[in-house]
């Protein structure tokens, strides 16, 4: 039988250094590899608790940053996968210990939230938004998808 396990997703980012600030600062996330690649580079993140070569990692996230992005005013960003065009991809999820702590850390930061966990029928989650716009569901770890 073939061993078998996640990795990594890829999302492209506009601006590294904006990106990095907030998946590192804000998210608590470690940057564990940066690799210029000449015309992009890639950084990949992930929480410390994980240990082990890139390879044997699971749940890395992969930002890609296509060099030139961040000065190019006419750069419109890219499709985050809830809006049309470019509807597919959905989000990131994130656990949290507290829910409600976590989403008072996040106000008195100032990240924009797509839900609040006081909106809508499902009390239990909370969708932040990355300086991408890419949706990020915050959740608790008690939670039971299953």
């Amino acid at each position: 039988m073939i061993l078998l396990q996640f990795n990594h997703t890829m999302i492209r980012v506009k601006d590294p250094k904006v990106s990095l600030q907030f998946y590192t600062e804000i998210l608590g996330m470690d940057l564990l590899s940066e690799k210029n690649m000449g015309d992009f580079t890639l950084y990949f993140l992930g929480y410390g608790q994980n240990t082990g070569s890139l390879t044997e990692r699971e749940g890395i996230l992969e930002l890609t940053h296509n060099h030139g992005t961040e000065k190019d005013p006419s750069f419109q960003g890219y499709a985050s996968g809830n809006t049309e065009p470019g509807r597919g991809f959905g989000h990131i999820a994130i656990t949290v210990d507290n829910l409600e702590q976590a989403c008072e850390r996040f106000e008195r930061l100032g990240v924009a939230f797509k839900k609040k966990p006081s909106d809508g029928k499902m009390k239990h989650i909370a969708f932040i938004l990355d300086p991408d716009g890419y949706w990020i569901e915050i959740l608790p770890i008690s939670l039971s998808l299953g």
